[in-house]
């Protein structure tokens, strides 16, 4: 199995006048800046076998972004991916086919926080994601085994692999 981590792209600042956290959508540019950085991510990686989400409209929307460079990629939700913890997410990921490659977008620190476990490294030792940052574990033995990170990319790389201007 290999899981695609991918942090939602740059949303409305927390605190945001009118907007509740969870109802953040990401901001015009951070869109643009994110379908930039999708198109690298689809020239480096393969296209992923299942989509899991979390609900909240900043990552539902770079999720749906992420889908559209893979060719109608279908997303489902994954409530664990807002609110759940690391053990949540692996047992939604513990569903998906042994040799699948499962795109996850979410949000931090979870993201940093389940890489840091599928690397073999104790919790506080995540790896913050950028936002619209993704990583690539392969886990040959599946989750109960130790992951090899394959990649660890900003999203100002994937557009300059997508030829765009940092």
């Amino acid at each position: 199995m290999k899981l695609l981590l991918v942090r939602h792209a740059t949303a409305v600042p927390r605190g945001t006048s009118g907007v509740s956290d969870d109802d953040r959508p990401l901001t015009p540019e951070g869109k643009t800046r994110f379908l930039a950085a999708a198109r690298g991510l689809a020239r480096i990686a393969h296209r992923p076998d299942v989509l899991l989400t979390s609900p909240l409209p900043r990552a539902r929307v770079t999720a749906e972004i992420v889908a559209g460079v893979f060719t109608d990629l279908d997303l489902t939700i994954e409530p664990a991916l807002a609110r759940g913890d690391v053990d949540a997410v692996v047992a939604a990921v513990e569903n998906q086919p042994a040799g699948s490659t499962v795109a996850l977008v979410g949000h931090e620190p979870l993201l940093g926080t389940l890489l840091a476990r599928l690397l073999g490294a104790k919790p506080d030792h995540g790896l913050a994601f950028k936002k619209g940052g993704v990583a690539l574990v392969d886990l040959p033995d599946g989750l109960r085994g130790a992951g090899r990170l394959v990649w660890f990319v900003e999203p100002r790389i994937l557009r300059i692999v997508a030829g765009h201007t940092a």
